[in-house]
Formats: structure tokens, C-alpha cells, sequence
């Protein structure tokens, strides 16, 4: 579990980092460009790594068996990360309530 744990964490600081990198060498650059196409690539090495074995018994698998699986799996897994994001609530959005 350390292992995963470690896993895991180095890839999101090391993904943060790129996105930082990116902006910090081009000033003209668009933030959300540059979070789009980090966000089109870990959606595709996600997609990657989710293909089921080809075993059709495959317990493991069967969540990720098919498309629609794996899409489902992937937007859970966006709206957890999403919602224990530092980001996910802004001072300025359209619900907040001001006095």
C-alpha cells in the first residue's frame, strides 16, 4: 500500500509540476490549454492501463469489461479527486453567498 501511495503522489506532484513548468515558459500560454491537454493525457494512460485481460470470467476486469465500464469507473474517480480538491470551491463562485 506505502508503494501505491508513493505511486501515486509522485505522479500527481510530478503532473503539477509539468503544468507549472509549461506556464512558467511561455507567459502567453493559455492556463486552461495547457490544463485541458494534461487532463487528455492522463485520460488516455488511464484508458491505457484499464484494458481488461481478455479473460471474460475475469472478476477483476469486470468493472472495466467495457467501454461504459471504464468511462463510469473514470468519472467516479474524477469526482472524487475533484471534491477533495483544495480548488474545488472558489470565493467567487456564482453560488456563494455574499452578505
Amino acid at each position: 500500500m506505502q508503494d501505491e501511495t508513493q505511486s501515486f503522489e509522485e505522479a500527481f506532484g510530478k503532473a503539477v509540476e509539468l503544468g507549472n513548468k509549461i506556464a512558467d515558459n511561455d507567459e502567453k500560454a493559455d492556463l486552461w490549454d495547457i490544463a485541458d491537454g494534461l487532463l487528455a493525457g492522463a485520460v488516455q494512460y488511464w484508458l491505457y492501463t484499464r484494458q481488461p485481460c481478455g479473460d471474460p470470467r475475469c472478476e477483476d476486469c469486470l468493472p472495466i469489461s467495457t467501454a461504459e465500464g471504464r468511462l463510469g469507473q473514470l468519472r467516479q474517480l474524477v469526482q472524487e479527486f475533484s471534491e477533495e480538491s483544495q480548488y474545488f470551491h472558489s470565493p467567487t463562485d456564482a453560488n456563494v453567498g455574499r452578505a
